[in-house]
């Protein structure tokens, strides 16, 4: 799998250094060459390596043939900042096996080519970034949190999540907005982050970080601390100190306890 991201990532900074042209599909999400490239690419090498393996991409979707494998393929997580110029985008891959009608993902890997930093992780046996071991933080307080978000590429006006950026920033050290979930989520991995949560993410977005952050010692859940599926739509990861503290956050933001956004006329005068 590594081998696999690690291609994908060289093709996609091929098309990085040398300039794109942007298509649009819908009202702002960006879909380019590279993200094709990248897909089919890694479609490809599966395909040669695993040929009753199925594939989940988020360019050409799911072809199921009922295999008990199935991978998670996001070939460029953060194409709108690939699309602008700016190095925040990576691979993403999982694997999941069905065994006895339960799915399970059981290895991921995300590849980040601006910095050379690859996370992997296999199910029971941790995580890692560059080969070797890592952990989430030992934060417990929100104060002292740097937490991250997302906002989708398009429809933003039916996202709530504006609110909840808000509100968080009040209560933590700050809310960092990068432009890649599954970076997001292996930064939580790692402990560069305390938490992150973003809603209406895709499985492909998901699937790798999600396990990555588990075997780091983290937890991930939906905003009521239900357990996390890939069709959530609704995605909170954190250290596991500080989750129950950003469970109730948002509960009372749900409910409609929020504080007010300074009025800017006010500010003026």
């Amino acid at each position: 799998m590594s081998a696999i991201a690690r291609e994908a990532g060289a093709l996609l900074m091929q098309y990085f250094h040398q300039g794109l042209t942007i298509e649009y599909k819908g009202d702002a999400d960006l879909v380019t060459a590279a993200d094709r490239a990248s897909e089919t690419m890694i479609r490809e090498r599966i395909r040669a390596q695993f040929p009753s393996h199925d594939v989940m991409g988020e360019e050409q979707g799911l072809k199921d043939s009922g295999s008990d494998y199935r991978w998670y393929v996001d070939p460029l997580d953060g194409t709108t900042n690939f699309a602008h110029g700016y190095p925040v985008f990576c691979v993403s891959m999982a694997l999941e096996r069905r065994s006895h009608g339960k799915e399970e993902r059981i290895a991921a890997v995300v590849f980040d080519p601006t910095r050379d930093e690859i996370f992997t992780a296999e199910k029971g046996k941790g995580a890692q970034l560059n080969g070797k071991e890592i952990h989430v933080s030992k934060a417990a307080q929100l104060k002292e949190c740097l937490v991250a978000t997302g906002f989708p590429s398009h429809k933003r006006h039916k996202n709530p999540n504006i609110h909840f950026y808000h509100q968080i920033t009040l209560r933590t050290h700050g809310v960092r907005r990068a432009g890649s979930a599954a970076l997001d989520l292996c930064n939580v991995a790692c402990g560069r982050f305390d938490g992150f949560w973003e809603f209406n993410l895709n499985p492909w977005d998901t699937a790798a970080g999600v396990l990555i952050v588990e075997e780091a010692g983290g937890r991930v859940t939906r905003y009521d601390g239900s357990p996390f599926e890939l069709n959530s739509r609704e995605t909170l990861a954190t250290n596991g100190l500080v989750h129950d503290a950003l469970l109730h956050e948002f509960k009372a933001i749900f409910d409609g306890r929020v504080e007010d956004v300074p009025d800017p006329k006010a500010y003026q005068r």
